[in-house]
C-alpha cells in the first residue's frame, strides 16, 4: 500500500506550481539505528511502486533484500498514484497539469528521504529507464547524499533520436479526435490502440522478433504480441497521464538545472558516487554509446553493457536480471 509524502505550495522548475503536490511511495525493510542502509529506486515511464518491488525485490533472494535494506519506492509525478493529471483536483485536472522535470522528482524525493526518514546519505540508488534517469538526476543533484549509483537502461540527457520516438506517441495520443486537448469525456482507445502499437516496435529489440522471444509472453505472433499484452496495458492508462510523463522524459537533462546551467559535462563530472551504469547493447531508446560517453566525464563511473535481444526489456528477462542483481550486489558491498 503505498504513502504519501504531501508538500503544499510547490513550485515547479519550468514555472507554475502544485497547490498540493503529493508524493507516492512504500518502503520495504527496516531503516538502521545509524540510517545507512536506505536504497532508493525510483519508478519508471507508467511503471508504480508495486512494479519496482516485483521487478527489483520479487522472485526470491535479490539484491535488494529487505531484511537488509531499507528500501524506498518511489512514484514518479504523472504516473496516476502521486500527483497527476488524472487525480490532481481543478483547475490543474486533466490537460491543465502543470509540466513537471526530473528536477521536480528529486526535489520531492528529497524531501522524503530527508525530511520524513532523517536520512542524510543514501547506501545506494538504482532504477530502470525513467528510474535510470532519476538515479542520474539524484546523483548530479546530490553528489554527497549518493554513496553508490546504478542506473539501468537510462541516460542523464534524452538524446535526439529518443525524442522522435516520444514525438511519435505524443502525435498517436493527440491526433485522435477523442482527445479533445486533454479533455476527453471517454479514453481516446483509437490513440491509445496506436499508441501502443509503436511502442511493440520500440521496447524490445529486432532480434527479439525474429527469434520469436514473445512467446515468453504468451503470444505466438507478432500482432498477438502487440495486440494481447502492449495494448491491454496502455489502455488501462489515462491519456493525459501518459502525456504528462512523456514531457517528463522528453526534457530530461541533469544539467538543467540552476547549479550546471546546461553545462552537460559538468554535471557527470558533479558525481561523486561510485556507478555502475548498465546499459543493453539492443536497447532502442538509451543506446549504450551515450552511456559511455557519460562514464568518462563520471569520476567514479564505468560503464558495463548488458547484452540481451530483450533490449530496453531486459530487467523482464531473468538472465538479465541476474546480471544486474550481480552489479547491485558489489555496489552495496
Amino acid at each position: 500500500m503505498s504513502e504519501f509524502l504531501e508538500v503544499p505550495n510547490f513550485a515547479l522548475q519550468k514555472g507554475g506550481m502544485l497547490p498540493l503536490a503529493r508524493l507516492a511511495y512504500r518502503t520495504l525493510g527496516t531503516l538502521n539505528a545509524a540510517r545507512d542502509n536506505a536504497v532508493l529506486v525510483p519508478s519508471w515511464y507508467t511503471g508504480t511502486d508495486a512494479d519496482s518491488e516485483f521487478v527489483f525485490c520479487g522472485g526470491g533472494k535479490r539484491a535488494l533484500d529487505p531484511g537488509k535494506h531499507f528500501i524506498i519506492l518511489t512514484n514518479l509525478l504523472g504516473n496516476g498514484i502521486s500527483s497527476s493529471p488524472s487525480n490532481t483536483p481543478a483547475p490543474y485536472d486533466r490537460g491543465m497539469f502543470p509540466n513537471v522535470t526530473l528536477y521536480d522528482n528529486v526535489v520531492l524525493q528529497h524531501k522524503l528521504v530527508t525530511g520524513t526518514f532523517g536520512i542524510t546519505r543514501l547506501h545506494l540508488v538504482t532504477g530502470w529507464s525513467m528510474g535510470a534517469c532519476q538515479t542520474y538526476q539524484w546523483a548530479s543533484q546530490y553528489p554527497d547524499m549518493v554513496r553508490a549509483a546504478a542506473p539501468i537502461a537510462g541516460s542523464a540527457r534524452t538524446a535526439s533520436f529518443n525524442k522522435i520516438f516520444l514525438l511519435s506517441l505524443r502525435r498517436a495520443l493527440t491526433l485522435d479526435p477523442a482527445f479533445d486537448e486533454g479533455f476527453y469525456a471517454r479514453p481516446p482507445l483509437a490513440g491509445l490502440r496506436a499508441f501502443a502499437a509503436i511502442y511493440a516496435g520500440w521496447g524490445v529489440s529486432e532480434a527479439f522478433f525474429r527469434t520469436k522471444a514473445y512467446a515468453a509472453f504468451g503470444a505466438s505472433t507478432h500482432e498477438e504480441f502487440s495486440q494481447y499484452f502492449w495494448e491491454p496495458f496502455f489502455q488501462k492508462c489515462d491519456a493525459n497521464n501518459l502525456l504528462s510523463q512523456l514531457w517528463t522524459w522528453e526534457h530530461g537533462d541533469i544539467s538543467d538545472t540552476p547549479a550546471f546551467k546546461g553545462d552537460f559535462e559538468a554535471a557527470l563530472a558533479a558525481i561523486k558516487a561510485k556507478t555502475i551504469i548498465l546499459p543493453v547493447d539492443l536497447d532502442r531508446y538509451f543506446p549504450p554509446v551515450d552511456s559511455e560517453y557519460e562514464a568518462r566525464f563520471m569520476p567514479n563511473g564505468e560503464c558495463r553493457t548488458i547484452n540481451s535481444i530483450w533490449g530496453h526489456m531486459a530487467p523482464f528477462n531473468p538472465a538479465d536480471a541476474a546480471i544486474i542483481d550481480a552489479a547491485l550486489n558489489e555496489l552495496l558491498g
